[in-house]
């Protein structure tokens, strides 16, 4: 039985002869009958994606790019719901890679993570072989830098430090290359599928692994290249930029502050690059992840 009332704030859902001509007026040559169709679809909420999908391999050009811009529409509000539902669910510490992978989806949502989860174990599989874990750190760390910097190219993405691309995870795997914080990410999904104590130490405009057991402390600057540096090195960087040194900059950084750090990367990146829509998209989440 259905309850009085139930349906309210529901859009209806769209017969199949109103489908039929919505997707008919999509391909319309008339820039205004396109807005309107888009209008009306975009307020049929996500539903609307399944019958849109379809004819996002229509061979009519016109209708194919526009049913594709409205899935990928769909797709990343979805995204973006389930984002925020990840950072408002858990605490400081949680699966950094997941929040990571969650996070991309917002821009990418139709990227395979299972499908780089898997090419991250190989790497992974493939370094194991290269050092012995009961060996000296900076032999073990050697093997780690020479890996990801020498053999599989990956570099600090110095000629566009700000591009938007630098702080999504599939895009620096692409791309083998990023900012430090996104660097120091693959990183550490790395080490963490090998056991090797390696944690992000958040610097204030740099971001730094730190490799320690009970024996040894190693600062990586992995945005150059794995370079290795000591805690008075680090403090000397403070320093220099005239900051004060506190203990909570030369600590590891909780899941939660690592997000937050790439979130604010890219909220920054997108008020300089006049992206109103994206800027507030990535607002939201800074509040989320800030509370």
């Amino acid at each position: 039985m259905k309850c009085a009332g139930s349906s309210v704030g529901l859009p209806d859902e769209p017969s199949e002869r109103r489908r039929a001509a919505l997707l008919n007026l999509l391909a319309d040559d008339d820039p205004a009958v396109y807005q309107e169709i888009r209008r009306k679809i975009l307020s049929l909420g996500p539903s609307a994606a399944a019958w849109l999908r379809p004819s996002t391999l229509s061979r009519e050009p016109a209708l194919r790019r526009r049913a594709q811009e409205l899935v990928l529409h769909f797709d990343r509000q979805a995204a973006d719901n389930a984002f925020l539902a990840f950072c408002l669910k858990h605490g400081e510490e949680f699966d950094l890679e997941a929040g990571a992978w969650l996070l991309a989806q917002t821009q990418y949502p139709e990227i395979n993570i299972e499908a780089y989860r898997a090419l991250l174990d190989s790497y992974a599989n493939e370094l194991s072989g290269r050092f012995d874990p009961a060996g000296e750190p900076k032999q073990i760390l050697g093997a780690f830098n020479h890996y990801l910097f020498s053999e599989l190219c990956f570099a600090g993405n110095q000629a566009d430090y700000s591009e938007p691309d630098n702080d999504y995870l599939n895009r620096v795997i692409d791309r083998r290359t990023g900012n430090p914080i996104n660097l120091c990410l693959i990183y550490l999904l790395l080490a963490r599928r090998l056991r090797l104590p390696i944690a992000g130490i958040g610097l204030p405009g740099h971001f730094v692994c730190r490799y320690q057991s009970t024996a040894v402390e190693i600062y990586l600057d992995v945005f150059n290249r794995g370079k290795f540096l000591t805690k008075a090195d680090c403090v000397s960087y403070l320093v220099q930029a005239n900051l004060s040194v506190r203990d909570e900059f030369l600590a590891p950084i909780t899941s939660r502050r690592f997000l937050l750090r790439i979130c604010a990367n890219l909220h920054q990146t997108y008020r300089q690059l006049e992206l109103a829509e994206e800027a507030t998209r990535l607002q939201h989440y800074l509040v989320a992840l800030a509370r």
